[in-house]
C-alpha cells in the first residue's frame, strides 16, 4: 500500500517534509501521523490509511515534494500481539510532540530525552521547554563547533538555518506589495477610556455566561466591520483595471507564530455577537501556533488588523495583505495626559496606523474612515446600538 503527498491546498505548488514521525520498521495504526508536509500557508499531517508496517521511505526530511507522489510504503499487518515484556513503552521511543513543539526543540538546540512532558502520555508541551530556553546563555560556550550549521569567520560565531516555506512566502507577498501597491499610511490616536471600563464592569458576567474573557479585539473588529459599512471603497480591491467592492466583511486578523506572521480570517463579522469574535481569535490563536489552521481559513479577507501593542509597539506603518486595500495597526494602549473640556486628565491612549493602497483609496477618504473608528471606539454605545 503507496503512502502519498496528500492533495495540496490551492495555489500551493509543492512541499517540503519537515519531519518523519515514524521510522521504517515501524508498527503504524490506522489514522496514526507518519510524516509533516510545510507548505508556504499550513503544516500538513500525513497519516497512515490502514494497520501495517512501514517501509520503504523515498523521501526524506527537508526534499521537496508534489501532490500524490508516493511518499513510502505500508505493509499491512494485524497489530502484534501484546506481551508482558511491553507493557511499558521503550524508554528511548520519542514521545508525541506537536510541529510548534518541534521546532523550537530544533531551534534552540535542545533534546527531547532532557525534557520532562506535563501532557496526557507523557506529551512535551510548550511550557515544558521555556525554563530551558531561559537557561540558555547567547555566549561562545552554547555555539559547538560540530554542529552541522555553524560557521565561523574570524572567529566569530554565526549559524545558518534555512528559512521555512512560510517564511519565505511572507518574504515573496511584502516585497510584492511594496512593488505593487502605492503604499500611504495615516496615523491618529483614540481614547480607550470607555471600553476600558465597559470590560472592568461586565467582564466577570461576559466569561461566565460565554466561556471567553471580552479583550479589546472584538471592539476593534465591530469598529472596523461599522467604517467598512460607510466607505466601500476601503473594504473594496482592485483586481486589473476593475474595482472589486466586497459586499461582505471578512476581517484577518494577524496571528504571530514561530514559523511566522499568518493571518487567519473572521468571515462574516457583520453577522457575529462580540463573543463569537473573541471565540474566533482566540480558536486561531492556539491553532495557528500549533500548526493547525486549515487552508480554507487563511483565504480571502477584505480588511486586516494586526495588533503589535501586545509587543510593547507605540507605533507602525503595517504592511497590505494583498490583494486587500487597506490594514488597521493597533498598538500600545499609555496612560497619556490629554486635554478634555479645556482640562488635563489622565486617560488610556492608543496610537492607530492605517495603511492603505492610494491607487483606490483617496487620503481625504482614509483619514475620515480612520476617525469614524476612533469616533466608534471613543463611544462603544453607538457602537453597540449600530448608530
Amino acid at each position: 500500500m503507496e503512502i502519498r503527498v496528500p492533495e495540496l491546498p490551492e495555489s500551493v505548488a509543492d512541499a517540503v517534509i519537515a519531519s518523519w514521525l515514524k521510522k521504517e520498521g515501524d508498527y503504524i495504526k490506522a489514522e496514526e501521523p507518519l510524516l509533516e508536509l510545510e507548505t508556504d500557508k499550513v503544516v500538513l499531517e500525513v497519516t497512515s490509511p490502514a494497520e501495517g508496517i512501514l517501509s520503504n521511505i523515498r523521501y526524506q526530511q527537508g526534499d521537496t515534494v508534489l501532490a500524490e507522489q508516493v511518499l513510502a510504503e505500508l505493509i499491512p499487518q494485524e497489530a502484534p500481539a501484546e506481551t508482558p515484556a511491553k507493557t511499558t513503552p521503550p524508554q528511548e521511543h520519542e514521545p508525541p510532540i506537536s510541529p510548534s513543539v518541534r521546532q523550537s526543540l530544533a531551534a534552540h538546540d535542545l533534546d527531547y530525552h532532557d525534557i520532562h512532558g506535563t501532557g496526557k502520555k507523557g506529551r512535551i508541551l510548550k511550557e515544558d521547554i521555556e525554563p530551558y530556553i531561559k537557561e540558555e546563555k547567547p555566549t561562545a560556550q552554547t555555539v559547538t563547533p560540530s554542529s552541522q550549521k555553524l560557521q565561523t569567520t574570524d572567529n566569530r560565531p554565526i549559524k545558518r538555518v534555512t528559512m521555512t516555506r512560510l517564511r519565505q512566502r511572507i518574504a515573496e507577498r511584502l516585497v510584492s506589495a511594496q512593488q505593487t501597491a502605492a503604499i500611504l499610511t495615516t496615523f491618529n490616536e483614540v481614547d480607550l477610556g470607555e471600553i476600558k471600563r465597559i470590560r472592568q464592569e461586565y467582564q466577570q458576567r461576559f466569561q461566565q455566561k460565554h466561556g471567553i474573557k471580552l479583550g479589546f479585539m472584538s471592539f476593534f473588529a465591530k469598529a472596523a466591520t461599522e467604517a467598512l459599512k460607510r466607505f466601500p471603497e476601503v473594504n473594496a480591491r482592485i483586481d486589473g483595471d476593475e474595482i472589486v467592492y466586497q459586499g461582505f466583511y471578512d476581517i484577518g486578523v494577524a496571528v504571530s507564530t514561530e514559523r511566522g506572521l499568518v493571518v487567519p480570517v473572521i468571515k462574516d463579522v457583520d453577522q457575529l455577537s462580540y463573543a463569537e469574535i473573541e471565540k474566533k481569535i482566540a480558536d486561531y490563536a492556539e491553532r495557528a501556533r500549533n500548526n493547525r489552521l486549515d487552508i480554507e481559513e487563511l483565504k480571502g479577507g477584505t480588511f486586516s488588523i494586526s495588533n503589535g501593542g501586545v509587543f510593547g509597539s507605540m507605533l507602525s506603518t503595517p504592511i497590505l495583505n494583498l490583494p486587500q486595500s487597506a490594514i488597521l495597526g493597533m498598538h500600545k494602549i499609555e496612560d497619556r495626559p490629554v486635554v478634555i473640556n479645556g482640562k488635563i486628565t489622565i486617560r488610556p491612549m492608543m496610537y492607530l496606523a492605517l495603511s492603505y493602497d492610494h491607487r483606490l483609496i483617496d487620503g481625504k477618504t482614509a483619514v475620515s474612515f480612520l476617525i469614524k473608528i476612533k469616533e466608534l471606539l471613543e463611544d462603544p454605545a453607538s457602537l453597540l446600538l449600530e448608530l
